[in-house]
């Protein structure tokens, strides 16, 4: 039986920071197979108006990761009701893919609003986190019950910080800055084409 780690996100648009997240909980991190960016179609935390569409975050991401046997890119929630939550994800992969077991990739950011999210102890219940560093949240600090966090299983992993986010690269875009280092080559030169995020 195979362990997913699965990386939720809007990953508009995908980045450096976030494949070294996934390369690192590759490779220190206990127990993790594979991982699967998923990419999710609206979060319920967040505008859809800023979304760049569905097929074009999905293709950047496919870009991102091409060949790497570790990763994989999924567009699981595309077919699920929105706005899409991650208790409702997971009951349809496990059904999906009854041999696989599934674990979730956060920040630090997250952990700190899991107490917002849809069936959070049903969460903590069920399904390993691994945790990663972000600026300004610690990992220690997750605003539920002390009865839910005796059973949780969160795996903090010092994972490289990285002050990259999506929202620095597209107001980055708008701004005209050459932020080529950021994106890993492929997304970049797609994100040109398409003149994506300059507007």
């Amino acid at each position: 039986m195979k362990k997913i780690g699965l990386y939720f996100g809007s990953f508009n648009p995908i980045h450096i920071g976030h494949l070294v997240i996934a390369n690192y909980m590759i490779e220190y991190s206990s127990g993790l197979d594979n991982i699967w960016f998923v990419i999710s179609p609206q979060n319920p935390l967040k505008k859809k108006s800023t979304l760049l569409a569905n097929h074009h975050r999905l293709y950047l991401a496919e870009l991102a990761i091409g060949n790497d046997p570790d990763l994989e890119v999924s567009d699981i929630e595309f077919n699920l009701p929105i706005p899409s939550y991650t208790i409702d994800t997971l009951t349809y992969l496990e059904e999906r893919y009854p041999n696989n077991r599934f674990a979730l990739i956060m920040g630090a950011d997250n952990l700190a609003t899991l107490n917002k999210w849809k069936n959070y102890d049903l969460l903590l219940e069920k399904y390993e986190i691994y945790a990663y560093p972000r600026s300004g949240y610690s990992t220690d600090k997750i605003p539920v019950e002390k009865d839910l966090l005796n059973n949780a299983v969160i795996h903090h992993v010092d994972a490289p910080l990285m002050e990259i986010s999506s929202s620095f690269i597209r107001m980055s875009i708008k701004e005209g800055k050459n932020i080529r280092y950021f994106l890993p080559p492929k997304v970049y030169e797609y994100i040109r084409e398409m003149h994506f995020y300059e507007k």
